[in-house]
């Protein structure tokens, strides 16, 4: 339970903010996969650069994508407190998968031959990774 004076509400403030801040950016990447979905040239950003506009299957797995983020948001959320959508025993586990899973992101965006990939993809999955650990940790 929080209680004022011994510091779990800054924490907790600190995890919603984490959690927040992670589903903005992943509202951010959703949009972005729409419009690699519906062919704007920005493959150069995703799925390794090597398509300006992207053909056919990864535009399926830019739909996914756009799923998998409302999952993750909705995950995060559940965690932080802010919602109650998904079992506690689930979310706890989950969360620490997804801190992983960003973290590799991390390794596989700065490995990616796409310059602008790097760039760009690299600190974002950076900053997903850092909110999902705050939250895992809180």
């Amino acid at each position: 339970m929080i209680t004022k004076g011994d510091g779990s509400v800054i924490l907790r403030h600190v995890i919603t903010a984490a959690a927040v801040v992670a589903s903005v950016v992943l509202i951010g990447l959703a949009v972005f996969q729409v419009l690699l979905a519906a062919g704007r040239p920005l493959g150069r950003f995703a799925w390794g650069g090597h398509n300006e506009v992207l053909p056919a299957r990864l535009r399926v797995g830019s739909v996914v994508s756009i799923c998998l983020y409302a999952f993750f948001a909705a995950l995060l959320l559940t965690a932080a407190g802010v919602l109650a959508l998904l079992p506690e025993g689930f979310v706890r586990v989950a969360v620490w998968v997804l801190t992983a899973y960003f973290g590799l992101g991390v390794v596989m965006n700065a490995a990616s031959r796409s310059r602008p990939e790097r760039l760009v993809m690299t600190p974002v999955a950076l900053v997903l990774c850092g909110a999902c650990l705050l939250v895992a940790v809180g």
